[in-house]
């Protein structure tokens, strides 16, 4: 861990490449401020304006979400770097993903971010933007380097009738306005959304509104679990089901083995993520802690092997996740949920 002011210094030298990628210059030089508006696009990202004369040349991704998204979009030409990667890119990206720089396997730092010389940095989790990592969105902006993160971590900066897939959706379409891809980022919308509006039809032939846990990871013993303010409640209301854990206001709070056996799911829903490497990370080890817990595997929805499992990363907001919506209602019929 760097201290934060060695940060500054560290990143001090971004400030020259990033106000070098500007095209303020040429905007003035054909002497017509109106029409350097017009070129100029402007969208905003949990709550911060963020302006572009052109479209970006040089993107890092700080995530593997946020890097699949942008590969979906057809942006790997334009991308300086990426890092943070959780689990295997999926195969529809490989040979993509193989032409981008990996800066780090794990989080980025300030350093390794000022060595791409990037003009705009993006991410999925506001947390990426740390001191201690590559900075707060407000030193990069000193540098008038742009940073964005997913309207889904920032839902009280939109609409409070916005669902966490509109959110995600309204992501793909800003990506689609600052790199002049707008109708692939619409193309990327429609599909997904049908996907969305074909799982509202499943969840109107649920009865009973069944409950289910979304396992994510053990760490030290303890479950992580969905609480309510993530993407799989609103899978799980899609549905017709219902998350167990959806009055804890938190996106993936710890919890104990003893809560979800009070919760008594009808089932659950275990994350992958095996290639992370952490103890717990792979739904195995998942499965084996449960079946092992002397409470735990008395839960019915153990013993009966109501289990669904889903690529973890899916879990999150990512291009990947409307998979994991289909592979709710796959396994849902299995389950014999869907009449």
């Amino acid at each position: 861990m760097r201290h934060p002011a060695r940060l500054g210094v560290a990143l001090a030298t971004l400030a020259l490449t990033a106000v070098g990628c500007s095209s303020s210059g040429e905007s003035s030089a054909d002497g017509s401020a109106d029409k350097a508006a017009a070129r100029t696009t402007t969208v905003t990202s949990c709550g911060r304006k963020l302006s572009f004369d052109e479209p970006p040349k040089r993107a890092v991704a700080l995530d593997q979400s946020a890097t699949e998204t942008l590969l979906e979009l057809g942006l790997g030409d334009r991308m300086a770097g990426t890092a943070n990667l959780k689990t295997k890119i999926a195969k529809e990206y490989r040979e993509a993903y193989a032409q981008v720089p990996v800066l780090s396997p794990k989080v980025l730092t300030g350093e390794q971010l000022r060595a791409a010389a990037p003009d705009i940095v993006i991410a999925s989790f506001d947390d990426l933007y740390a001191k201690d990592r590559v900075g707060t969105r407000e030193e990069l902006a000193e540098l008038e380097l742009p940073s964005y993160v997913s309207a889904v971590e920032c839902p009280k900066h939109n609409a409070p009738d916005k669902t966490p897939f509109d959110l995600l959706f309204g992501d793909y379409e800003n990506y689609g306005r600052i790199f002049g891809v707008e109708d692939r980022a619409a193309e990327l919308v429609a599909e997904q959304r049908a996907v969305v509006g074909k799982a509202a039809e499943t969840g109107k032939r649920v009865e009973g509104e069944p409950t289910v846990v979304w396992l994510y990871s053990v760490y030290n013993g303890l479950p992580y679990v969905a609480g309510k303010s993530g993407l799989p409640s609103e899978m799980s209301r899609l549905v017709g089901a219902r998350n167990a854990f959806d009055d804890v206001a938190e996106e993936w709070p710890e919890v104990s083995w003893e809560q979800i056996a009070d919760r008594d799911p009808d089932f659950i829903v275990v994350g992958d993520l095996s290639e992370r490497g952490a103890p717990g990370d792979s739904a195995e080890e998942k499965l084996k802690m449960m079946r092992e817990d002397t409470l735990v595997s008395k839960l019915t929805a153990v013993e009966k092997n109501r289990i669904i499992e889903v690529p973890g990363i899916e879990m999150d907001p990512s291009v990947r996740t409307t998979h994991t919506l289909g592979l709710l209602i796959e396994g849902m019929e299995e389950l014999g949920y869907v009449r």
